[in-house]
């Protein structure tokens, strides 16, 4: 399947929906999906991405070692090597579709570092 990669406008923004949930290769949930390069579990983040006007929830994979400490709801994350990929299947007779994301991993804001000058403001 073709893997895209998403293209973001410098104003987008992403804020965590939801934790980390395990994603898991059968409807059973007997087994959690691996990275098949690696063999990292998988899990999926729910994230709002908001670009000028919009927002949408993107259902985003990343592998547990991608997922910092301190992920929760409501805090600001980039998600780093965005990628998509379109998928579709029959099942039942009935036409499913959709676009699957996944990053390499999830980076937290960094702190804007303080200069010297402020520093001695201070």
């Amino acid at each position: 399947m073709a893997r895209i990669r998403v293209g973001l406008l410098p104003s987008a923004s992403f804020l965590v929906g939801t934790g980390p949930v395990p994603k898991f290769t059968d409807a059973e949930k007997l087994v959690q999906a691996k990275d098949r390069e690696t063999g990292a579990p998988l899990f999926t983040v729910t994230l709002f991405l908001m670009e000028e006007d919009r927002a949408e929830a993107l259902k985003v994979t990343v592998p547990e070692t991608g997922l910092p400490n301190g992920l929760k709801p409501g805090i600001p994350v980039t998600p780093v090597e965005l990628f998509a990929t379109p998928w579709a299947r029959v099942f039942n007779g009935q036409l499913s579709d959709g676009i699957a994301y996944r990053a390499d991993r999830l980076a937290l804001p960094t702190a804007p570092s303080t200069s010297a000058a402020e520093k001695k403001a201070a």
